[in-house]
């Protein structure tokens, strides 16, 4: 999907593409940690059926849950929570500054 409009340099396109489900979920729980909510937020951006949604809601909160924080013992034995977030780098194609 993309829209035009013309500009003083010229006709511009922008690009514009609905979120993944992955993406819509990850929204969805950055707003609220209520699983039910999640997927009614999830489902209202996709467009999808929430039943759908849902399984899919329950599938990322048990991973989510899983992997995302570690407790580490310090030297006098007090805990502290440390959050572990995976950072998703995108290659594109023949990138003319890098030469790749």
């Amino acid at each position: 999907m993309s829209q035009d409009w013309n500009t003083k340099y010229g006709p511009r396109r922008v690009r514009r593409d609905p979120p993944t489900l992955e993406e819509a979920i990850f929204a969805a729980v950055g707003i609220t940690d209520d699983q039910s909510e999640q997927a009614e937020i999830a489902a209202s951006l996709m467009g999808m059926p929430i039943d759908v949604v849902t399984a899919e809601v329950k599938k990322a909160g048990r991973a989510l849950a899983r992997s995302s924080t570690r407790v580490i013992a310090g030297e006098q034995g007090a805990q502290r929570s440390i959050v572990v977030e995976r950072r998703v780098v995108r290659k594109f194609g023949n990138d003319k500054r890098t030469g790749t």
